[in-house]
């Protein structure tokens, strides 16, 4: 595992004697170097993802259309530059993954179908009471229901939306290509996989400290009341990081954190305090409790690797001596 020391932090196969004539054979700097290019390659990478949100100087609120659109062009162009911090990355630490830059970062069609379905599949499940919460609050029923999300009509009008296509489209894509799919390759070799799964969704919790700057300077809301909810927001989306790494690492693919981020934006933190007082509170808290042991049942079983194929950063682990991943099996 990485150590920060007195020599930095240290290259995973560093800590295994007998492999390090594999590791060495990857050529390139020293492994404690490897490491301090990788960390300062993700802070480049978050920092150039929100940077990019404020090259635009206006006056107005980031939920007007105007800004939305500029600021779509801005991160577009950002997350479709991140791949080269990659290749960067690979090229000052010698480190050769085995696999293409773009199977690395999870696009790959080998088990593409189980990785777009069955972690979508486990996220509802998670989110099983506060559908039941939306099902019961909802005017219209079922079949109603269903005919609107099929209508053409309604897709037409969603993609004309600047908030849906930020929320639902640019925002999943670019933060799970950025922050996920760049800099879990660049950590895995220098922390392994266990603890890249909680250190990538620091920058992920830290990138979105950048609304304060917005409510402050609105004054949306008292100072106190603006930083507590900075850090409620910095936890949240910590752990949804860390959730939707674990699900790029075990299928090696991309699409499924993203429509999983997709979903999460639309549900929005569960309205806990509400279903406590809604007038069919037992079974709607059933339900939460039963999303919640459905969820802790499945994770494992719905994101076996088995059923994705072979997984890039697995294999890029083992080119870097480590063969014996957890979370590779």
């Amino acid at each position: 595992m990485a150590a920060l020391g007195g020599d930095g932090l240290r290259l995973l196969s560093v800590s295994r004697p007998e492999r390090q004539s594999e590791s060495a054979a990857l050529g390139g700097p020293g492994p404690g170097l490897c490491c301090w290019v990788s960390v300062f390659s993700c802070l480049s990478l978050a920092c150039s993802y929100v940077g990019s949100l404020y090259v635009w100087k206006s006056e107005l609120p980031r939920d007007h259309p105007a800004v939305i659109k500029r600021r779509f062009t801005s991160v577009l162009v950002v997350s479709s530059l991140s791949p080269l911090c990659v290749l960067l990355w690979r090229e000052l630490t010698g480190i050769q993954p085995g696999t293409s830059l773009l199977t690395l970062m999870g696009f790959r069609l080998e088990g593409i179908f189980p990785a777009a379905l069955l972690p979508l599949l486990l996220t509802m499940i998670l989110f099983l009471g506060p559908l039941m919460q939306l099902s019961m609050d909802c005017p219209c029923d079922l079949a109603d229901g269903l005919k609107v999300v099929l209508a053409p009509r309604s897709w037409a009008r969603c993609l004309t939306d600047m908030l849906w296509l930020r929320n639902q489209v640019i925002a999943p894509l670019t933060e799970e290509l950025v922050f996920r799919a760049c800099m879990l390759p660049m950590l895995a070799p220098c922390t392994g996989l266990g603890p890249a799964v909680f250190t990538c969704p620091l920058f992920f919790g830290v990138a979105h400290f950048h609304h304060i700057i917005e409510q402050l300077r609105f004054r949306q809301s008292s100072v106190g009341s603006i930083f507590l909810s900075a850090a409620f927001q910095f936890s949240y989306t910590a752990v949804f990081g860390a959730y939707t790494a674990f699900l790029f690492i075990r299928t090696g693919h991309l699409i499924g954190p993203v429509l999983c981020h997709s979903f999460c934006n639309y549900m929005g933190f569960p309205a806990v305090c509400a279903a406590l007082e809604h007038p069919q509170r037992r079974p709607l808290l059933a339900g939460y409790a039963l999303g919640v042991g459905l969820f802790l049942l499945l994770l494992q079983p719905l994101t076996d690797p088995k059923l994705y194929g072979s997984l890039p950063l697995c294999v890029l682990l083992e080119r870097a001596g480590d063969s014996e991943a957890p979370l590779c099996s």
